[in-house]
């Protein structure tokens, strides 16, 4: 099992910033991507900012030029930084991991609980 640590998450003014984390522990060969979803009232769970083991990233339109991911690979920690936060980044934000564990090192997928986000003054 693995196990996905979040914190970071709470209430912020609209221009505010928020810095999000997630730690992975647990048993596994290695952690292949780790990233951020995030998914508001009534709408599907969107890919917000993904980074893999290689160094390359992806996040979505919304976010570009006001979220920045990274990881610290010692730690085994994504981070989420958030800036210019406004109202429509209110969601729930989720830490997302996939992992090579097992002897045949097959990739497994890992969420964590979730962390609300809300921008609202």
């Amino acid at each position: 099992q693995v196990q996905l640590v979040e914190s970071g998450g709470g209430l912020v003014q609209p221009g505010g910033s928020l810095r999000l984390s997630c730690a992975a522990s647990g048993s596994f060969f290695s952690i292949d991507t780790m990233g951020w979803y995030r998914q508001a009232p009534g709408k599907q769970r969107e890919l917000v900012a993904a980074l893999t083991s290689s160094g390359s990233t992806n996040d979505t339109d919304s976010v570009k030029g006001r979220f920045t991911i990274s990881r610290d690979s010692a730690k085994n920690t994504v981070y989420l930084q958030m800036n210019s936060l406004k109202p429509e980044d209110t969601a729930v934000y989720y830490c997302h991991a996939e992992v090579s564990r097992g002897i045949l090192r097959l990739r497994y997928s890992y969420w964590g609980q979730g962390t609300q986000v809300t921008v609202s003054s």
